[in-house]
C-alpha cells in the first residue's frame, strides 16, 4: 500500500498540468490520497491483528469494523470539504477520490486474502 501511495502522489505532483486540463484540483487529490492511505493502513492493521485471534468471529468483526471506520471517515471528510468550499466544490477531484477509495480497498482486501491463504489453520 505504501508503494501505491507514493506512486499516486508522484503522479499527482508530476501530472499537475494534466490535472489542470481535466479541471481536477491537485490539493484535493493529495489530501484525499493521504486520508485514504492512513485510514486504509489503520483498517488493514486492525484486520491483520484479528487474524492472530483464536476467535473465528474476530476476523469478520474486524472486516466490518474496518469498513464502517473507513466509510464514516471518508463521509465526514467529504462533508467537511463540501461545507467549507460551498459552491467551489471540485466535483472531478471528489469523484477521483471515490476512485482512490476503491483502489485502496481493493489492495487492502487483496493483501489480507493473500495473508489469510498463507495461514495453515485458515
Amino acid at each position: 500500500m505504501i508503494l501505491i501511495f507514493i506512486f499516486l502522489n508522484a503522479f499527482f505532483i508530476i501530472g499537475k498540468n494534466w490535472l489542470v486540463k481535466k479541471n481536477i484540483d491537485q490539493d484535493v487529490l493529495l489530501m484525499g490520497n493521504l486520508l485514504l492511505f492512513l485510514v486504509s493502513l489503520l483498517t488493514f492493521l486492525l484486520t491483520y491483528r484479528s487474524l492472530k485471534s483464536t476467535n473465528p468471529n474476530a476476523f469478520v468483526r474486524a472486516m466490518y469494523g474496518g469498513f464502517i471506520i473507513k466509510f464514516f471517515v471518508v463521509a465526514i471528510a467529504a462533508f467537511v470539504y463540501i461545507i467549507t468550499t460551498k459552491k467551489d466544490v471540485n466535483k472531478p477531484a471528489l469523484f477521483s477520490c471515490i476512485g482512490l477509495y476503491i483502489v485502496y480497498t481493493f489492495f487492502e482486501v487483496n493483501s489480507l486474502l493473500r495473508i489469510l491463504k498463507q495461514k495453515k489453520n485458515a
